[in-house]
């Protein structure tokens, strides 16, 4: 059963999540909210009797989230200083309880879905992770499969243009463009391609409704300015071809992946990054043994392969694993990344 003391541990893991991942200011929101938090408001009975598990669904962001949103929406004048970073602890403080009396009731419906990660800069590391694989003589024609798509920014990977330790990959007149920091040897330069990509989400965000993309906006952290910018981008890049995000159960999904006839020559992928912890434990189970049983079907014309970018939550490092069927059903570290991809530290060989 949560307690409160769980609640509050949550907030202070991701407190120190933020400050890893260079986020002083959504570190100092996270901080204040919790400081401000008590039963003697409704906000705060829902919050500290939040029933599931705090950290793995990330009350603390949904809850950073809502105050955003009110500040992006110029409601709240006394959070200009927080999120320009000019406000001490004990002012932020004072400004998130103020917001947190008045404006509650606009507060509480933030507490009702996770946070919308869709990260663009992400793409880099599933990129990377497609050469990997064609080096290892995977057929290099890829039907890419996501889990937790939000609104499918990841999708449009094949329109973004990369430089990955001077590999370069994508379209010269791409939609947006990414030049992470790369850290140790080059990946591998490899021609492949990309024939499709579909993706779930439980609620699928329509970039193409204004409405929606400004939610999506509440959930960046406002000391990443690009990552507004690229999110401009893909609402623009969405305006002219969709991606294709169904509303799914990450196991069903998967399971109607799986039944699709699989054309030879192509290799069948599985790809999610920033989202298996919010996934039922009964449906990561389902989509384990799913992925095994495919698997060991799997054979050289029409392999099967499972990329992931997770956050390991014991040292606050994004890894990327792979690993691939018929020939590697073992997962293998590639590297570690930046959440937002302002980095990539590879390990591939």
């Amino acid at each position: 059963m949560t307690t409160s003391t769980d609640v509050r541990t949550a907030f202070a893991n991701q407190v120190a999540y933020c400050e890893a991942n260079n986020a002083p200011i959504t570190a100092a929101v996270v901080r204040a909210i919790e400081e401000t938090l008590d039963e003697a408001s409704t906000y705060g009975q829902r919050v500290l009797g939040w029933q599931g598990s705090p950290l793995a669904d990330a009350l603390p962001l949904r809850c950073a989230a809502g105050f955003h949103a009110l500040h992006l929406a110029g409601a709240t004048p006394e959070l200009d200083p927080v999120y320009t970073g000019i406000a001490r602890p004990l002012a932020v403080r004072e400004a998130i309880a103020a917001v947190m009396a008045r404006d509650e009731h606009a507060l509480l419906p933030w507490l009702d879905s996770p946070p919308q990660t869709n990260e663009a800069g992400r793409s880099s590391s599933f990129i990377a992770a497609l050469l990997w694989l064609a080096r290892q003589g995977l057929p290099p024609r890829f039907a890419l499969n996501e889990l937790g798509s939000s609104a499918g920014i990841n999708l449009m990977l094949d329109r973004y243009r990369y430089d990955l330790g001077g590999v370069a990959v994508g379209p010269a007149d791409a939609a947006m463009r990414f030049a992470p920091e790369w850290r140790g040897p080059a990946p591998p330069d490899e021609e492949f391609a990309i024939t499709s990509a579909k993706g779930c989400d439980v609620a699928p965000v329509d970039l193409t409704d204004p409405a929606q993309a400004i939610r999506l906006r509440a959930y960046i952290w406002p000391e990443h300015s690009e990552r507004f910018a690229r999110l401009d981008a893909a609402v623009a890049a969405a305006r002219v071809r969709p991606p294709t995000v169904v509303r799914a159960d990450a196991a069903d999904f998967v399971d109607a992946m799986l039944a699709r006839p699989q054309e030879r020559g192509t290799t069948r992928v599985l790809m999610h990054s920033i989202v298996w912890q919010y996934v039922p434990e009964a449906s990561r189970d389902r989509v384990t043994a799913a992925m095994n049983a495919a698997g060991a079907r799997a054979t050289p014309d029409t392999p099967l392969a499972w990329i992931m970018l997770e956050a390991n939550r014991e040292n606050y490092r994004h890894e990327l694993r792979v690993k691939h069927w018929p020939a590697a059903p073992d997962w293998q570290l590639l590297g570690t990344a930046h959440a937002h991809g302002a980095w990539i530290e590879w390990a591939g060989s």
